[in-house]
C-alpha cells in the first residue's frame, strides 16, 4: 500500500527560552536555530524513516528548496510537490528550558492548493492506498470527498483543529490520529476515557487512536480496546513527538504489524524523537527504534 500525504512543509525558526512567553510579555531568546518542519513534513519523514513508501503533495515557495531535499534524503517522492507564488509556510516555536513548546503558524503557500492540484495528484492513486491529511493545508474537505470516492484508506490528524475541520465529513475516515485536546474537540467530551468511546460511537466504522501524553496512548476498533505506556527519557523538545508516532504506527500497520506491536514502535519512535532538538531532524529510523530499551515510566 501506498502513502499519499496531502500536507503542509514548513520552515521552523525555534527561539530557545527560559520559559513560554505570557500575554503582554517581552523576553530575549537564549538561542535560535532553523529547522526543516510542518506536520506533512514531519510525518512523510517519519513514515519514510520507518520504511513506508511516501509520496507527498503539498506547495513550497520559492525558499523551500531546502525542504525538499530534507524529505529526499529521508527517502520521500516529492515529485508531485509544486511550487506557489508565495513564501512557504512558517512557524514560530518558542521551546522552554523545560522541553514544553508554543507554536505560530504562518500558512504560506500551504494554503496556495487548488481542486485542479488536488485532482491531478489524486488521479495516480485508488484503491490500496492511503491518503494522510492534515489540517494545515487548504482544501481538506475537498481531499477527503474526492479520496472516498476513489476508494482510498482515509487517515486523519486533525491538528490544528479549527473551524475548517468542521465543514470536513468525518464519516469518511478510516483512520483518526488525535491527542486528548483534539479528541475533546471533536468528541465534545473533556474526560480522555470518554473521548474514545464518544469518538467510536459517532464513528463506529474507524479505527481512533487517540494519544494522551504523559498518559500513552489509546486504541479503539470495533470492540477491540488497546493500550500503550510512555517511556522514560529526557525531554528536550517535543515539537514532533505527535507526528512521529502518526508516521511510526502507520508505517507498521501498513507493514503487516499487529496494532499492539505498532503502538509499541510508534511510542518508542516518540519518546526517541523528544529526547533530540527540532523537528524532522529528531525522528529516529526504524533501526534506532528496534535497537532502543528504554524503561516504561512507572
Amino acid at each position: 500500500m501506498r502513502v499519499l500525504n496531502f500536507g503542509s512543509l514548513n520552515i521552523d525558526y525555534v527561539y530557545s527560552l527560559d520559559h513560554i512567553v505570557a500575554p503582554g510579555e517581552t523576553i530575549t531568546s537564549r538561542g535560535l536555530e532553523v529547522f526543516p518542519g510542518g506536520k506533512g513534513l514531519n510525518q512523510s519523514v517519519a513514515l519514510a524513516r520507518a520504511g513506508a513508501e511516501v509520496c507527498h503533495a503539498g506547495m513550497v515557495g520559492e525558499d523551500g528548496g531546502m525542504l525538499l531535499d530534507v524529505c529526499r534524503q529521508a527517502g520521500v517522492d516529492v515529485g508531485r510537490v509544486r511550487t506557489a507564488g508565495t513564501r512557504t509556510g512558517n512557524a514560530i516555536i518558542q521551546v522552554s528550558a523545560k522541553g514544553q513548546n508554543s507554536i505560530v503558524l504562518y500558512p504560506g503557500a500551504n494554503r496556495a492548493i487548488t481542486r485542479e492540484y488536488a485532482d491531478g495528484v489524486l488521479a495516480d492513486f485508488g484503491p490500496g492506498d492511503l491518503l494522510l491529511l492534515q489540517n494545515e493545508v487548504n482544501l481538506v474537505d475537498y481531499l477527503i470527498d474526492r479520496a472516498h470516492e476513489r476508494g482510498m484508506t482515509i487517515a486523519l490528524n486533525p491538528s490544528p483543529f479549527d473551524e475548517r475541520m468542521l465543514a470536513c465529513d468525518l464519516r469518511k475516515v478510516d483512520i483518526f490520529l488525535l491527542n486528548e485536546v483534539e479528541g475533546a474537540q471533536i468528541s465534545g467530551r473533556e474526560d480522555p476515557l470518554e473521548i474514545l468511546p464518544e469518538m467510536l460511537s459517532r464513528f463506529p466504522g474507524s479505527r481512533i487512536v487517540l494519544t494522551l501524553g504523559k498518559s500513552g496512548v489509546l486504541y479503539g476498533e470495533g470492540e477491540t480496546r488497546l493500550s500503550h505506556g510512555v517511556y522514560d527519557v529526557p525531554v528536550v523538545d517535543t515539537t514532533a513527538a505527535g507526528d512521529t508516532f502518526t508516521g511510526f504506527f502507520l508505517a507498521a500497520a501498513l507493514g503487516g504489524e499487529t496494532v499492539a506491536e505498532a503502538l509499541r514502535l510508534a511510542s518508542v519512535a516518540s519518546s526517541l524523537a523528544v529526547s533530540k532538538k527540532g523537528a524532522s531532524s529528531s525522528i529516529p529510523t526504524i533501526e534506532e527504534v528496534r535497537a532502543a530499551r528504554l524503561p516504561l515510566s512507572k
